[in-house]
């Protein structure tokens, strides 16, 4: 009998650029549903890409947790997304390269991919897509605050 999932805290994550590459933004939400608590943090960067941002996001999301968590993270981010349950697995086989053509590559963002690899490492955490742009309460909330955090930048 496959156990069942049940989050102990809710992750909300969200990147942004103006341009790409260009200034971005980063910014999670934790809600912790049995206590109600919830935090929110955001950050910018003066150059970076859309991805950075995104992969930035979850990883300052799950380095806020104090312990190891059962957590669910909701992202709009495909790139996040099957990178953590498709191609990571595939990558660290692989000493973090890709197949490009017949050629072997260097994994882009790798720096970034291994913090988030040795976070998954400590947490349980099931990966659920949300729409972007959507009228998803948490999702357009991240949305504002990681637009907000690159305008010092601008």
């Amino acid at each position: 009998m496959a156990a069942t999932f049940e989050p102990e805290v809710l992750l909300y994550t969200d990147g942004a650029c103006s341009g790409n590459p260009g200034p971005g933004g980063w910014a999670f939400i934790l809600k912790h549903p049995s206590t109600g608590k919830e935090m929110e943090k955001s950050g910018g960067e003066r150059e970076t890409t859309n991805n950075r941002m995104e992969l930035m996001a979850v990883i300052q999301g799950l380095q806020t947790l104090s312990r190891a968590c059962s957590i669910e993270l909701f992202t709009d981010s495909v790139y996040v997304g099957k990178g953590m349950t498709e191609w990571m697995p595939k990558w660290k086989k692989n000493n973090w390269q890709r197949k490009e053509g017949k050629q072997w590559k260097p994994v882009k963002n790798d720096d970034l991919w291994k913090q988030l690899d040795e976070q998954l490492q400590k947490h349980r955490v099931k990966y659920t897509r949300v729409a972007g742009h959507s009228g998803h309460p948490e999702n357009d909330r991240c949305d504002e605050l990681a637009v907000a955090a690159y305008q010092p930048y601008r």
